[in-house]
């Protein structure tokens, strides 16, 4: 007797539907939609970019030739900045710059005379990169996360750490132990 009234209650269910005529309007709406979706990259609302895409990016942008505009949001020390890079035409990404083949003294350094001299140096790059028309080429990764190493050019200086080196605000440095800036001081 249970099952009777189990199978009964089926087969009448599909008339019990509201709107049958709904499905097929359903079925048309989310097509629209699906096919929708890919606009809103072309309109502007296409979701941020995520770290590990970014990381892609300047994987791809690293080629030496590649060369960014940037928009120079602060010096940090005498070879560091912090930019809004230009990747490509809507993509745009915030990351410390490191001057390539270059060493400053530290602003946090272990002697006064340390101190003096990267301040001179903060001084010096800060006078550079206000210059205006700042790029970055020769783009790779550093060595601390959240910071790229690069050359860098502004619109009347073609190497930024080659004027650094002349002007004695840094010395040249191509990775391994760095020495200190304080007399007979190594770091």
């Amino acid at each position: 007797m249970f099952q009777t009234r189990g199978i009964k209650a089926i087969r009448r269910l599909p008339r019990r539907l509201p709107g049958r005529a709904v499905l097929p309007w359903i079925f048309v709406l989310g097509v629209a939609a699906g096919t929708a979706l890919p606009l809103r990259s072309w309109v502007g609302l296409a979701p941020p970019a995520t770290d590990r895409q970014l990381d892609e990016v300047w994987r791809q942008a690293g080629a030496p030739e590649a060369r960014h505009r940037v928009e120079v949001l602060r010096p940090i020390d005498g070879d560091t900045f912090e930019a809004r890079v230009d990747l490509w035409p809507g993509l745009t990404t915030v990351t410390r710059v490191r001057l390539r083949g270059i060493d400053a003294p530290e602003l946090n350094g272990a002697c006064a005379e340390e101190h003096r001299l990267a301040a001179a140096a903060a001084n010096a790059l800060r006078r550079l990169l206000g210059e205006g028309g700042v790029i970055i080429f020769n783009v790779g990764p550093d060595k601390y996360a959240g910071r790229v190493v690069a050359d860098v050019a502004t619109r009347r200086t073609a190497n930024v750490s080659e004027a650094l080196l002349v002007g004695g605000f840094a010395r040249s440095y191509h990775g391994g132990r760095r020495t200190g800036w304080c007399a007979g001081a190594t770091r």
